[in-house]
């Protein structure tokens, strides 16, 4: 597998004008493949941003539909380019670009999603997890290891690797902030292998909206183990 040819990276975006830029830059000095941008309907600067790229390719929704949302057409138009496999990071800063070919190089053996923690031992940390995030984190995490036997330590990561063999065994169909939660019921299901790698925890805005009502951290650990529970049963 050659990272330069026979993978992509897919970014979600919104609104994120004033980091996105840089992030495609960083990305660049370590990826030379192709990169798809998905644009959740953003309303401040991003869309220029994004129009004087002729690195990118970009994915426009209308509106704002959801990280899920953008995260699974993101999936779709990268398996529908032949790709083999399949980065996810954020544009926000959080995630550092010069992961990506440990990321890929995960794939490379028997595993078929290798997922970032910022939780294991080799995680440096940059700021500080704010309390709810982390707990809720921590009993969904818990909640998952549970059920499959698994150890991970992050459940909510967005800086991943997926064969695209095994995104076409999952059926994804979550929107919101939960798709993560749907991804490791259908893996589990499906059987797949699954990894962890250390990525830094970095912090600087803890003031970061989850929209409607679930900055509520009862509420939002709630719908995330309703998606959780639907996607186990089948019912996504």
């Amino acid at each position: 597998m050659h990272a330069s040819c026979l993978s992509t990276v897919v970014l979600p975006v919104y609104n994120e004008g004033t980091t996105v830029g840089r992030v495609l830059d960083a990305v660049r000095e370590v990826f030379t493949g192709p990169l798809i941008v998905v644009d959740d309907g953003s309303d401040d600067e991003t869309p220029g941003v994004l129009e004087s790229r002729r690195d990118v390719t970009v994915l426009s929704h209308g509106g704002n539909e959801g990280y899920g949302r953008s995260l699974i057409d993101g999936f779709a138009l990268a398996l529908g380019m032949g790709c083999d496999a399949v980065v996810t990071m954020d544009c926000d800063g959080q995630h550092e670009p010069n992961h990506i070919p440990e990321f890929l190089a995960a794939l490379e053996g028997a595993c078929d999603i290798a997922s970032g923690s910022r939780y294991m031992a080799g995680s440096p940390v940059v700021g500080t997890a704010p309390p709810e995030r982390r707990a809720v984190n921590d009993a969904v995490t818990k909640e998952i290891n549970s059920v499959t036997g698994w150890s991970l330590t992050d459940a909510f990561c967005g800086f991943k690797a997926y064969r695209s063999a095994a995104l076409g065994r999952m059926r994804l169909t979550e929107d919101g902030y939960a798709l993560p939660l749907q991804v490791w019921a259908e893996a589990y299901r499906a059987g797949l292998c699954v990894v962890e790698l250390p990525v830094e925890r970095i912090y600087f805005d803890g003031d970061r909206s989850f929209g409607q009502d679930l900055d509520d951290p009862v509420k939002r650990l709630g719908y995330y183990l309703r998606v959780w529970n639907a996607a186990l049963e089948g019912e996504s």
